[in-house]
């Protein structure tokens, strides 16, 4: 019975989804390189690449191509891109400390989600069944939901940024000027709020909860010492 011959690295990073995701950073370094120039076509490449993290994920599972380095690329572009659009939206919007918060509850959470996916020995940061958060598990376990919490949140961002005509605005004058107008993008901004508070609390659920892993991790070596 011949032996499966082991893939090597080169194979590895050549994986259609990480090649997507390559393809991911180039239109996000793009795009941030005109935001200010060309808003439109800023908000099109973004939006093209936050498209692609889902097709990235389906690439991966129709050609049995998952991978940890793919995972980890994919984290990494989906933080950084949408990092990098809070810190624009904190400089053109006041008060602009609300996202940098956003920030670093949006880094603070997956990071510490992943690390302890890998305390738990579990192989993905989704893995959350036996979380007592029913909003936890919903979001992870019902992938339209969490893809409809996803573009919410994009889509607000690039929707704010997109309504910034002069700088610094307020945040909540915006806001609320443009749900009460009868637009689309009125529309956009009223159903895109409900999901990006849902991720929100999911994230704050989701730093709690990775970080009480954490510590028990910890109760758990001292009590071996």
């Amino acid at each position: 019975m011949g032996s499966r011959s082991k893939p090597g690295k080169l194979s590895v990073y050549m994986y259609i989804p990480n090649i997507i995701g390559y393809i991911r950073v180039l239109m996000n370094v793009l795009a941030f390189a005109i935001c200010f120039s060309n808003k439109k076509l800023f908000s099109a490449l973004y939006f093209i690449s936050f498209v692609c993290d889902g097709i990235d994920g389906w690439c991966a599972r129709k050609f049995n191509q998952v991978s940890t380095f793919g995972a980890v690329l994919d984290m990494i572009t989906d933080r950084i891109s949408t990092a990098c659009l809070l810190v624009i939206l904190s400089q053109v919007y006041r008060p602009g400390f609300i996202f940098l918060l956003l920030l670093a509850l949006d880094i603070a959470s997956h990071w510490l989600q992943m690390y302890s996916t890998f305390l738990l020995g579990k192989n993905s940061h989704k893995d959350v069944k036996d979380s007592t958060s029913w909003l936890f598990r919903l979001y992870y376990g019902n992938r339209m939901f969490m893809a409809y919490c996803c573009v919410a949140c994009e889509v607000l961002y690039i929707t704010l940024f997109l309504l910034a005509e002069k700088q610094p605005e307020s945040i909540t004058n915006v806001v609320v000027t443009s749900v009460k107008q009868a637009s689309v993008i009125s529309v956009l901004v009223a159903v895109s709020l409900f999901g990006w508070g849902t991720k929100q609390a999911v994230n704050v659920i989701q730093m709690k909860t990775a970080a009480d892993i954490c510590v028990l991790h910890d109760i758990n070596r001292k009590q071996k010492e």
